[in-house]
């Protein structure tokens, strides 16, 4: 076999990785270059450089079958390796919403544990919630972070208010309803340019999955920190469930997960 045909096969061999991954490598060879991370604390992309797969779809994003998010979730395998989401969505930003202190009085003493509740979200179609307990604040953090991104759905987007003119979707597409406990949260379509109007905590939840513009209206103990964020976040998880036909997608200019090119 001549060179050419050695080097035509090497190429036709080469594997395509996930965006995650290929910056998780370009940043070790940099830092190598550069004697290592000085400051910033650890490496976040430490993990994915040493990410042993131990499910299918872990194994088929490493050997590069799967590139994007949205072939992941077509694939009908369940995401449950944290580095799955970081290698194909690497934009994802996390917030962390409440930490709360939680007493208990028991025959040993008093026993005190953390309760956290995290958002994370690329600004683009999806977004994750959840809310975990722990012994200490920075584990249980991490926890919560790492739990929110397994439970992350896509965000349907679009212009369901009258006065919205076409284009890419920036708000909910109708009205929707989400409740936790005594706490509901009705979401309304607003024009583009009205803003987020809701409180502090729905805010933060939209502002994660990409939504930038929306009326709601709120009942019951609203004043509930992870009640208010979970009926936000569950109204989202109502856009999903309701099937539309082909010309109320185009009509009300309906986007599904992130805005593709």
């Amino acid at each position: 076999m001549s060179e050419e045909e050695i080097q035509e096969s090497g190429k036709s061999e080469e594997i395509t990785l996930a965006p995650g991954l290929i910056k998780a490598f370009e940043s070790s060879d940099e830092g190598q270059g550069d004697r290592g991370r000085r400051r910033g604390g650890p490496d976040p992309l430490a993990a994915l450089r040493a990410w042993q797969p131990r499910t299918r779809l872990g194994r088929m994003v490493m050997n590069g079958q799967i590139l994007t998010y949205e072939e992941a979730l077509s694939s009908g395998l369940p995401i449950r390796e944290v580095e799955i989401v970081d290698a194909l969505l690497p934009d994802i930003t996390d917030d962390v919403l409440a930490v709360n202190m939680i007493q208990r009085m028991t025959d040993s003493g008093r026993r005190v544990r953390f309760n956290v509740l995290c958002a994370v979200g690329n600004g683009d179609g999806y977004v994750g919630l959840s809310v975990c307990k722990g012994k200490e604040v920075a584990s249980t953090i991490r926890k919560a972070i790492d739990k929110a991104k397994l439970n992350m759905i896509p965000v349907m987007r679009g212009n369901g208010s009258w006065e919205s003119s076409e284009g890419p979707g920036t708000s909910v597409p109708f009205m929707v309803s989400g409740r936790s406990g005594s706490t509901r949260i009705t979401l309304m379509p607003a024009p583009a340019g009205k803003g987020l109007v809701i409180g502090d905590y729905g805010r933060r939840v939209l502002k994660l999955a990409g939504v930038t513009d929306v009326w709601s209206r709120s009942s019951g103990q609203t004043r509930t920190t992870i009640n208010f964020a979970k009926a936000t976040y569950n109204a989202l998880v109502q856009l999903n469930r309701t099937r539309l036909s082909e010309g109320v997608h185009r009509r009300l200019s309906i986007i599904r997960g992130r805005e593709l090119s």
